[in-house]
């Protein structure tokens, strides 16, 4: 097990090695300037080896020159929002609370929730993103529970995990995933594999960082 004091050192390396993260700011103040930039530190961390979790500690301080109103936010939030070809239209609804958005809705595809998040998080005056979104499905017949799970399997499979690493379950389109992966990126990297099945509608993570 890597000790302490050198995972840290690791951690600020990668901060520092990722030009989307202003390391500096972040190691000075305890802060990020923008809901981007901490979204982006914490995926820079999550790519470090040894790292099994991430407490979200960190804040958003906004500069007073960018502070937007919440009436400002949710306009720029839905025009990003129609503007954006993944997201259906008139499907995601947006509330923005004190620089907080909430996204709300149903969407057939996991993707398609995902790009929602991505498009409001770069947003000046966005403090944090709440994902609400629901997964409807495609409007076509559901999947075979045991099909949704052995396409989750291949996929792994296609890229860099044992057959035996994570486990996949499904039952009406929800798949729970078990077993370990080698880091925090890996278990990402395979809750995103399964959201992208035909037939999922929820992925339950209880992968463990071994």
């Amino acid at each position: 097990m890597k000790a302490d004091h050198a995972l840290k050192a690791d951690v600020l390396a990668e901060l520092a090695w990722d030009p989307m993260v202003d390391a500096d700011h972040i190691g000075v103040t305890g802060h990020a300037e923008s809901y981007w930039q901490k979204r982006a530190a914490e995926t820079a961390v999550g790519r470090v080896k040894g790292v099994k979790a991430i407490a979200e500690a960190m804040t958003v301080s906004l500069p007073l020159h960018v502070s937007r109103s919440d009436e400002e936010i949710a306009r720029a939030a839905v025009n990003r929002l129609d503007w954006d070809s993944a997201v259906p239209a008139d499907l995601v609804h947006v509330l923005v609370e004190n620089g907080n958005v909430t996204l709300s809705g149903s969407v057939a595809q996991a993707y398609q929730r995902e790009a929602a998040v991505l498009a409001v998080q770069p947003l000046w005056g966005v403090l944090s993103v709440t994902n609400e979104i629901t997964v409807s499905g495609p409007p076509i017949k559901p999947a075979n529970p045991d099909q949704i799970a052995d396409d989750i399997r291949r996929a792994l499979n296609r890229g860099w995990f044992a057959a035996d690493t994570v486990h996949v379950a499904a039952r009406a389109g929800v798949v729970t995933l078990s077993g370990s992966a080698a880091t925090y990126r890996d278990r990402a990297l395979a809750v995103a594999t399964a959201w992208a099945a035909p037939g999922t509608t929820a992925v339950e993570n209880h992968i463990r960082i071994s």
